[in-house]
């Protein structure tokens, strides 16, 4: 008769042995000090689910700023890479990309000294964040219009160990638990007519180490050469654990993370340990896959469960600092995977759907959808809000004939208005028609998933904050018959 055991191997083993036949780590331990197959799948299944954003994290980063050949290299480490553009449905490095705000993007390497980060006045109707996220992917501060105001001002971003004085003239000191790290800079760009502006604005950052800033000789010599694991996405699937080992290495431990990472070491996974996936036991194979493929379905499931359903969207405040997540892996997890690099709530607060108000998958083959905004109840923000399409499965942009990504509230004075004042959206793969095509938000000839960003959100009612809890809620999607 089989077991419980057997029965769970077998279906385990049928699931997965197309993807461990390339793949899965080699432990050093031998059989007698490793766990039991079911605590070992366990231990698996909560270290995918802490590692997943330090994994994915690092792909953007080994993409942008280590593979001069990704096609999505931006600069090398320290220096900053201004995108005068937003982003289109040929950026396919991050999912659910921002294309309201051209970016620019500096990855920092702090192992040796700080970098200092000066940004220029800005236009105070204008505007721009830099949103600091380090290897964890926490979000551990922000300088900016809500933040820091748009006055000029030089700002200190210091290493987890860095033990040094602070300079003169440096605003604001800001410390990374990481040893690498990235700054997000988001400027707002009002129109198509208004790229030269958000140029303008860009010249005006400077990235800089502090020996530079300080015109020195650097103190210290620039850190050991690094071989960084080549990645794609069918090797994540595979060597999970491989890259997990990688970036722990600049991340020393928090005191959070001992129980969870003193778990990890029982299977052999943690900083400095290498593996060699395809030498991996079947048996140790199992509990690896069985628990990866666990800690997904869970995050899948945190993902679509995150927050509080209204109308038909979900409305949570997932991203934030190490305190913010205190420790609660799949939350972390949920945030890097609904939208790696999304802001903390008070900076940008994002309603998300895949459904229509009457709960059924939004199809853009299928159907047409209105979204319709009351008079005076438009998204309450300081700064703008939009509304943008992605494509269901990838959850990257779509291409269109209009080349139009999102709506947002810069676009109103060209935009039709009802009657009454209220504001109507066409959501739909084919044109509305010549007289509805300003409001026309174009969708996939397939599944659709819809991401609103409030940015700035207004903290008096009406407001959206707390996320969730708040006094405006954002209106249904119907389906038009």
């Amino acid at each position: 008769m089989l077991t419980k055991r057997d029965l769970l191997r077998s279906a385990a083993l049928a699931a997965i042995t197309a993807s461990t036949a390339k793949s899965v780590p080699t432990y050093a331990q031998t059989s007698t000090d490793r766990p039991g197959f079911f605590k070992a799948k366990d231990i698996a299944e909560a270290g995918f689910i802490y590692g997943l954003p330090i994994v994915m994290n690092y792909g953007v980063m080994y993409e942008y700023a280590v593979d001069r050949n990704s096609g999505q290299f931006k600069a090398p480490f320290n220096q900053i890479k201004n995108e005068p553009n937003v982003f289109t449905y040929k950026d396919t490095a991050i999912p659910t990309p921002n294309s309201d705000t051209p970016y620019s993007f500096v990855w920092m390497d702090l192992r040796t000294e700080p970098v200092v980060l000066s940004v220029p006045a800005v236009e105070p109707k204008r505007y721009y964040s830099v949103m600091l996220c380090d290897g964890n992917t926490y979000n551990y501060g922000y300088i900016g219009s809500r933040a820091t105001g748009n006055e000029a001002g030089d700002y200190m971003v210091v290493g987890p160990d860095w033990r040094g004085a602070t300079p003169p003239g440096i605003k604001k000191v800001f410390r990374s638990s990481t040893q690498f790290s990235v700054a997000g800079y988001r400027t707002q760009l009002f129109n198509a007519d208004d790229l030269n502006g958000v140029k303008q604005v860009q010249a005006g950052y400077k990235v800089q180490t502090l020996s530079a800033y300080l015109k020195q000789p650097a103190t210290t010599a620039a850190g050991p050469g690094i071989d960084f694991p080549k990645i794609d996405k069918e090797l994540v699937k595979t060597n999970f654990f491989e890259y997990l080992d990688f970036a722990l290495q600049f991340a020393p431990p928090q005191e959070n993370e001992k129980e969870i990472r003193a778990a990890l070491a029982k299977i052999g996974v943690g900083p400095g340990k290498t593996f060699n996936f395809k030498d991996l036991p079947l048996e140790q194979k199992l509990e690896v896959g069985l628990g990866m493929k666990e800690g997904e379905k869970k995050v899948d499931e945190a993902v679509a469960n995150a927050g509080t359903a209204i109308n038909g969207w979900r409305v949570s405040g997932l991203p934030g600092d190490s305190a913010h997540y205190n420790g609660d892996w799949l939350k972390r997890a949920a945030a890097a995977k609904a939208g790696i690099y999304g802001n903390d709530p008070a900076e940008a607060t994002y309603p998300l759907t895949r459904i229509d108000s009457d709960n059924q998958t939004l199809d853009g083959s299928k159907h047409n959808y209105t979204l319709t905004f009351p008079p005076g109840q438009q998204p309450p923000v300081n700064a703008f809000w939009s509304l943008t399409m992605y494509d269901g499965k990838s959850q990257l942009l779509i291409e269109n004939p209009i080349n139009r990504y999102l709506i947002n509230s810069p676009m109103l004075p060209d935009m039709k208005k009802n009657a009454d004042g209220s504001l109507t959206l066409y959501i739909q793969n084919k044109s509305p028609g010549a007289d509805k095509e300003s409001n026309w938000l174009p969708a996939p000839d397939d599944t659709i998933y819809l991401v609103m960003r409030l940015y700035w959100p207004k903290t008096e009612s009406p407001s959206i904050l707390p996320p969730g809890d708040g006094t405006w809620q954002p209106p249904g999607i119907k389906r038009v018959s």
